[in-house]
């Protein structure tokens, strides 16, 4: 019998659980851009209420939720301050100058993590010859530099500094669920650090497809346009929008699990001769080869032929992301394969 693939590229390949299939097939649907979907609507006001914020709107990708975000705070002409690592810098296609006319302004950082002190020497200075800074985006947990938590203390601040110069802050929170369950804070404890946030269902949380988009009343009014002129109006969108209830229901405490699990790939990785790992804090686990003779391509085909996907995240660097779907023989899998990949055959 030949063993399931065990498939560790991101958390969104995990397929809907029986439960969740079950939720899906019984959902209450409407037609969500005529008259609203009430299964959908039930999602948009459960998440507003997690995050503390007056509304929130159902996106079928949290590329299209930011964006959105990006075109109702932004001004064409504008810049907005990121830092260099961030998703929406390096993974959206440059949409947020190709849809909204905004210019982005990378902060480079040493772990991928914004401080106060950064964002204030990014800030622009008010002048008739520099174009102005419109606002200020967060990751919250940060993918690109291995799922790292952005200290509450530093979103505070960043906060505070942006309310003193009278710029809205954005929270690409596509993994925010997974700093929540680590730190103990809720998600609206998070939620209180930005204007808007964006949170994912399919990352982490087991649902198949969906992210939403959380805020001000008037501001969401304006992202339901933006959302539709998108082509992101979404007809009997109850089937998906009870997906993501039931994750919120059922698939948020055991996020803990997963990072359990990232926790002992990165130890016994760590003891594969020629592989760095930088240590977890929450699901995301970064592989990184010291032997310059042993390339990334080949590490990675090699896996996969014993049944093991992982994914290439720079020129020496390998990403594995643990979830719902990867129980601990996987991950032993996992790091066995790794070893005869990089060792080669004994």
């Amino acid at each position: 019998m030949v063993a399931p693939l065990v498939d560790l590229r991101s958390d969104t390949v995990t397929r809907p659980t029986p439960e969740m299939r079950k939720a899906m097939f019984e959902a209450e649907v409407g037609d969500d851009v005529l008259d609203h979907d009430p299964t959908t609507r039930s999602l948009e006001e459960k998440v507003a209420s997690l995050l503390g914020k007056e509304s929130a709107l159902f996106f079928p990708s949290g590329v299209q939720a930011n964006q959105t975000a990006l075109a109702v705070h932004g001004r064409p002409g504008t810049e907005v301050v990121l830092d260099a690592g961030a998703h929406i810098f390096n993974y959206e296609e440059g949409a947020g100058s190709a849809l909204s006319g905004l210019q982005l302004r990378p902060v480079s950082t040493d772990d991928g993590l914004l401080t106060p002190d950064l964002v204030r020497e990014a800030i622009r200075p008010d002048s008739p010859y520099i174009h102005p800074t419109s606002l200020i985006v967060l990751e919250n947990t940060h993918n690109g530099a291995g799922g790292k938590i952005l200290p509450y203390v530093a979103m505070q601040g960043i906060r505070d500094l942006a309310r003193e110069a009278g710029l809205p802050v954005h929270l690409d929170g596509a993994r925010l669920w997974h700093a929540c369950v680590e730190t103990g804070l809720s998600p609206e404890d998070y939620g209180s650090m930005a204007d808007t946030v964006m949170v994912c269902l399919s990352k982490g949380l087991g649902a198949p497809v969906g992210s939403l988009l959380a805020g001000p009343g008037d501001l969401m009014e304006k992202a339901w346009r933006v959302r539709r002129r998108l082509g992101g109006g979404m007809r009997q969108s109850g089937f998906l929008a009870a997906a993501g209830i039931h994750a919120l229901d059922h698939h948020m405490e055991r996020l803990t699990e997963d990072h359990a699990k990232a926790r002992a790939l990165a130890e016994a990785a760590a003891e594969v001769p020629g592989v760095s790992v930088v240590p977890p804090e929450t699901n995301i686990v970064m592989l990184d080869l010291k032997d310059s003779d042993v390339s990334v391509d080949e590490v990675l085909a090699s896996m996969l032929g014993d049944g093991v996907m992982m994914v290439r995240f720079g020129p020496r660097r390998i990403r594995a992301v643990t979830h719902l779907d990867a129980d601990d023989e996987g991950v032993e899998r996992a790091v066995a394969a790794l070893r005869r990949a990089v060792e080669g055959p004994s």
